[in-house]
């Protein structure tokens, strides 16, 4: 066992689990306790603001792509010298992946698998006493989960409140507190999610709102007193799913453009002895020369394409580079070693031209799952061969798929065929799809 902790869920999205969250790990915080956080599924955007408001670095925990060995991996390192443990979960509590219990990515899948209580999240504010029936059959739905309290989200008055809290209290949750409707605690929100946090214009100000908010109608000492302690299943084995550093200087793009990379990726290829050297295209940097290989990460580069088409700098710099060193791209990198990038207003705007594909935000198509990879090739993955987990997420479309060769064969989280996907040629390589772990061999 380590470190004592809780889950914050909810029936579905969009219900204020993240709200919430913040207003928890904020108002502990404040109090003193030594607070670590993470979050459910495949998010690049939530952990950014559960950092900013406990203080420390939040991992991804995901019960479909990370085999359970990483997942306590990366749970004991969160919760190291931490007070309590936080996981704000995805989605509805029972959400996930069709597969075997345990491995669906679901919220529940990681409260049984720590043996952590969940705190029931529920949006009110079009219901009263009908929120008493959905915690009874949340609370009852599957034994090995279990639902330790509620707290009310966007309650509308003190009267209102009362008829909700008493319907719960008649079912026998207890009620942790509540989340007065009001919309200066809410957080703006884009087509991938929530405005990142580097790009919110008064976070700090918005976190002691939520601090202070929690303060006032959380009950916090029942909160803490709820959370239990990791169960850990599993040996602990440091490289199990981990995924290697694409080499031992990697060149990162980081800026508002490039931000999609998972934590744990980042920190094991540091373990592995690899070196990051950040540069940002935004500030048409071009990779460090002394670097032996470049990664650009997913992001937004659809809301920039002006100013990355117009950044020579950093177009002629990875043209070079990619001469004689490998180089990734992941989504949105993948979109600007293309040719071209439709914006959204239909602007085509000319990209890197490593690859031969071409891109279009304004012909907007979901594209949202699970994914495992084959690789068809040697490359910033892995070998020929290797499989890796990962997913899907973004609305940009292939307008021209050029004729590189596929950069790997994809399957869904039910393991159907996808088809091949992605692009290589010569030391440059990239996919839509974003790597979290090392697959199962």
């Amino acid at each position: 066992m380590s470190g004592r902790g809780l889950i914050i869920a909810a029936p579905q999205s969009g219900a204020g689990k993240t709200t919430i969250t913040l207003a928890l790990l904020a108002a502990l915080e404040r109090r003193g306790m030594k607070v670590s956080a993470a979050k459910a599924g495949p998010d690049y955007i939530d952990p950014a603001f559960h950092a900013a408001a406990c203080g420390n670095a939040v991992v991804d925990l995901d019960s479909w792509a990370m085999p359970p060995e990483l997942l306590d991996t990366l749970a004991t390192r969160a919760t190291d010298c931490a007070g309590i443990f936080v996981i704000e979960g995805v989605m509805g509590l029972f959400d996930g992946a069709a597969g075997n219990a345990g491995r669906r990515g679901a919220t529940a899948d990681l409260a049984t698998h720590f043996d952590l209580p969940v705190v029931l999240v529920l949006d009110v504010a079009r219901q009263a006493q009908s929120a008493g029936a959905i915690a009874r059959g949340f609370a009852g739905h599957d034994a090995a989960v279990k639902i330790a309290g509620v707290i009310l989200n966007r309650t509308a008055s003190e009267r209102h409140y009362a008829l909700v809290a008493d319907a719960i209290r008649a079912v026998g949750l207890p009620i942790f507190g509540t989340l007065p409707r009001d919309a200066a605690l809410a957080l703006p929100e884009r087509h991938l999610g929530l405005i990142q946090a580097a790009e919110h214009g008064d976070l700090t100000g918005l976190i002691d709102r939520l601090a202070a908010t929690a303060e006032r109608h959380f009950d916090l000492d029942a909160i803490i007193a709820a959370a239990a302690p990791l169960t850990l299943r599993t040996p602990r084995h440091g490289s199990t799913g981990v995924l290697p550093p694409p080499g031992q200087r990697v060149a990162l793009a980081q800026d508002r453009a490039f931000s999609f990379i998972y934590s744990h990726v980042i920190a094991a290829w540091r373990s592995a002895g690899a070196e990051i050297l950040p540069f940002s295209p935004l500030a048409d940097e071009a990779p460090p020369e002394r670097a032996d290989s470049c990664w650009l990460p997913g992001g937004y580069p659809e809301l920039h394409a002006q100013t990355l088409a117009a950044a020579r700098r950093f177009s002629e710099g990875l043209r070079r580079f990619a001469e004689t060193r490998p180089v990734h791209g992941e989504c949105g990198g993948y979109m600007v070693l293309g040719r071209g990038l439709e914006d959204g207003d239909g602007h085509p705007h000319a990209m890197t031209g490593l690859l031969a594909h071409a891109t279009s935000f304004a012909k907007r198509k979901l594209h949202l799952g699970y994914r495992t990879a084959r690789l068809l090739a040697d490359g910033a993955l892995g070998p020929k061969g290797t499989r890796v987990r990962g997913h899907e997420f973004h609305y940009a479309s292939l307008i021209a798929a050029g004729d590189d060769a596929p950069f790997a064969e994809l399957s869904d989280s039910e393991d159907r065929a996808l088809g091949q996907s992605g692009s290589r040629r010569g030391h440059v390589s990239g996919t839509f799809f974003h790597a979290i772990a090392a697959g199962d061999e």
